[in-house]
This record gives structure tokens, sequence and C-alpha cells, in this order.
């Protein structure tokens, strides 16, 4: 999986962990794209996460594992998460990339979840 790359027309790398179904991803994506970055595109869906990649995401994000779940995706539920422990989550988010938020947004600057949208400028 790439870790981002040289942009376009600016010295600022980036890469974007992106679904392209979602609207925040692809807004996310367009506003990259609008500062001058043109980013190391992930599409997570066809290039799942490993366990490893997710903990740094995270980590590096400062979310937690429950805060970087969809809690309103149908599996989420389907799954019982809300009952698992962080361990079966993260598990589940491997096997099943839908459950991870997006999109994740990482640049020199920093990572970060892109949600809300504004959340770029803390990494732009």
């Amino acid at each position: 999986m790439n870790t981002g790359r040289e942009a376009t027309g600016n010295t600022e790398t980036a890469t974007i962990y992106h679904n392209p179904k979602c609207s925040t991803s692809r807004k996310a994506l367009q506003r990259l794209r609008d500062e001058g970055v043109e980013p190391t595109i992930v599409k997570y869906v066809d290039e799942p996460y490993t366990r490893e990649q997710l903990e740094k995401l995270f980590a590096d994000a400062g979310v937690t594992v429950r805060q970087a779940a969809r809690k309103r995706e149908a599996l989420y539920k389907e799954l019982d998460l809300d009952a698992a422990s962080d361990e079966k989550l993260l598990d589940e988010m491997v096997a099943h990339p839908i459950l991870v938020e997006r999109p994740f947004v990482v640049t020199d600057k920093g990572t970060r979840l892109a949600r809300p949208l504004d959340k770029l400028d803390e990494i732009l």
C-alpha cells in the first residue's frame, strides 16, 4: 500500500484512503486538489487495510478504534460490534474495510480522519 508521493505542482505529499462512493471522501479529494495537492489515492475497499496500517492511522490521527468505526453501517449492527472488544472490532475492520470511517488523509503535516472536512485545515 502506498504511503504518499510527491504531489504534482506542490511539494506537499499526501495520501487519501478513499471510497469513491462516499460524498465526504469525494469532497476531501477535491479539497486536496483545490489546494494544489494531487494525492496518492488508496481505494481501501479494493486494497484492504492491514491491522498494522489501521493501528498506525488511528494512532497518528489521534482517534480510537471506536471513533474510527462506522457505527451506522448495517454490518456493524449485524456483527453486534457495540458489544465487542476493541480487538474484535479492529479484526472486523480489517476483514470488512467498509466498517472504517473515511476518509483518512495523510500529509507531511499529519494524519486526520477528515470528518468534518475542516479537519483537513490542520494538515494542509
